[in-house]
């Protein structure tokens, strides 16, 4: 299966800014043609690479004020390896984060799927959490977790992989999350998923059933949203304008049984 993605980004700089980009497809993955370029009023911006784990950050530090584009392209044809577990893992991602509050909804966790375990334990959560919320596009705001999902039932797909991880952590699961290019997403645009550590393997979940989870490609991976953001400013102002996300399986999309354990390949 080829699988070929595209970002387009365009930006408003009205100061100086030190901007990083997730937006490039993940250090696992084979790349048989890629191309990145970030100018600003049609000067190109320096760029530097920066290696975290599987995650591919790339950093402008004086990003000069006027109209910013990033334009990125990638070609991939061979599936990633099987991503590795560490030690650390199963310490990191058991831990409350930012955007997942596991441990103030570990009772509700217990309460709902207390004794389950393993694959059962992941077909549950995705089910429960599938049918327990409503997606709904900008219902909710950049600084929502777990909680406010858990209340609300409604969000967006990193909502939905917010709660997916708030209920394993909740039941001492390692779970993560990770930013990905979704061919078959509808309508396209970055799609954020869920990997818990099961029989000890990353297995992929995704609550929100948009897209077959067999052609994800990784970008980022970290412990929540914090981690995984496609645009992070530290410094500086930057207003988002147009953004265009393409991603594509090719000869053909291929379809996803939810209840079949699968890698992000």
């Amino acid at each position: 299966m080829r699988r070929i993605v595209t970002a387009h980004v365009e930006a408003n700089v009205s100061s100086l800014a030190d901007i990083t980009w997730s937006v490039a497809v993940s250090e696992a993955v084979p790349r048989a043609q890629e191309e990145l370029t970030i100018t600003v009023d049609g000067r190109p911006v320096e760029v530097e690479e920066i290696i975290d784990g599987m995650t591919r950050l790339h950093r402008c530090r004086e990003t000069p004020a006027g109209a910013l584009v990033l334009d990125y392209s990638c070609t991939v044809e061979e599936q990633a390896p099987e991503p590795d577990v560490t030690p650390l893992d199963e310490v990191a991602f058991l831990r409350p984060s930012r955007y997942v509050d596991s441990d103030t909804l570990a009772p509700v966790a217990l309460a709902t799927f207390g004794g389950k375990q393993g694959k059962q334990l992941l077909d549950e959560v995705t089910t429960w959490v599938h049918q327990s919320l409503q997606y709904v596009s900008g219902s909710s705001r950049p600084t929502d977790g777990s909680i406010q999902t858990y209340l609300s039932r409604q969000g967006v797909c990193r909502d939905f992989a917010h709660l997916v991880i708030a209920m394993l952590r909740g039941l001492n699961v390692p779970a993560r999350l990770v930013s990905v290019y979704a061919p078959g997403l509808s309508p396209m645009d970055f799609h954020a998923v869920a990997e818990a550590l099961v029989d000890g393997k990353w297995q992929v979940v995704d609550a929100t059933l948009l897209a077959p989870r067999t052609s994800l490609l990784r970008i980022a991976t970290g412990r929540d949203a914090s981690d995984t953001a496609f645009m992070t400013v530290t410094g500086g102002t930057v207003e988002l304008g147009q953004m265009e996300v393409t991603a594509v399986a090719e000869p053909d999309l291929p379809t996803d049984d939810p209840t079949m354990l699968t890698q992000l390949r």
